[in-house]
């Protein structure tokens, strides 16, 4: 899975006033590495965001191997990581 892909998809499906892909300068996605960073000058939905990446995992077809997950209490910071299946198989066995 590629990173700026995920960004490319962003940029072009958040929406800004009702349409996608019209950022202008409310909002901001910028790319360092592995990380991808979205800020907002006004509210920004925690919750469209998380949507967005589930889409965007569904679409690549890596979402029975991927999830979205807080990082921090907070809930401002969103991880992506691996369904730990070394666990699932434990409780099939018993």
């Amino acid at each position: 899975m590629e990173i700026a892909s995920l960004e490319k998809f962003l940029q072009e499906r958040i929406k800004v006033g009702g349409k996608a892909g019209a950022l202008g300068d409310s909002v901001s996605i910028t790319r360092d590495k592995n990380k991808i960073t979205v800020t907002s000058d006004g509210q920004f939905s925690k919750r469209y965001l998380k949507y967005l990446t589930k889409k965007y995992l569904k679409k690549h077809n890596v979402r029975d191997w991927l999830r979205v997950i807080a990082a921090n209490k907070d809930r401002n910071l969103y991880e992506l990581r691996y369904f730990n299946i070394a666990e699932n198989e434990a409780e099939e066995e018993d």
